[in-house]
């Protein structure tokens, strides 16, 4: 079942890179008494994450900020190495927070995985993006196919 506007998140754990190596983060650590605006890629370094969704948050962090946003969240199956250095790499370091669904047990969770593996990428997440006040799903923009429009930072902007 997919998550949907109302819901509050499950329970998992992501990973984040810190300056002592990777260390787990729990769905309450990220979001309780926050709004977080999140979105999720179907993978690090690919065409459109790189390119337009990633630079998009990281381009319009402020602007998310002045409209309550505490913080913003990218997320991906991918291995905590590879998320935090893609962050690195991206500009992202104290403006989006990377966190690594390494299992894909997030994206299964809320019921966004997305089968790859026809792509050689295996289970992957779809891309979207919410808006999450104190765990609890106050957005949810879900893309659909490979399409890139309403999981993008100014629509979420927009939603505020």
């Amino acid at each position: 079942m997919t998550i949907k506007v109302g819901d509050k998140l499950p329970e998992t754990t992501f990973m984040e890179m810190t300056a002592n190596g990777p260390e787990p983060r729990s769905t309450a650590d990220v979001f309780a008494g926050k709004t977080v605006a999140m979105f999720a890629v179907p993978g690090a370094y690919t065409p459109t994450c790189s390119a337009k969704h990633l630079p998009g948050f990281v381009e319009k962090q402020g602007e998310l900020a002045a409209k309550g946003v505490d913080e913003i969240v990218c997320t991906s199956v991918n291995d905590v190495f590879v998320m935090g250095a893609w962050g690195s790499e991206s500009g992202a370091d104290g403006k989006v927070r990377m966190l690594a669904d390494g299992n894909g047990d997030f994206a299964k969770a809320i019921g966004l995985e997305l089968d790859a593996s026809g792509f050689g990428m295996g289970s992957r997440s779809q891309r979207y993006s919410m808006l999450v006040k104190d765990g609890e799903v106050a957005e949810l923009n879900v893309e659909d196919g490979g399409g890139f429009a309403v999981s993008s930072a100014e629509h979420l902007l927009g939603q505020l």
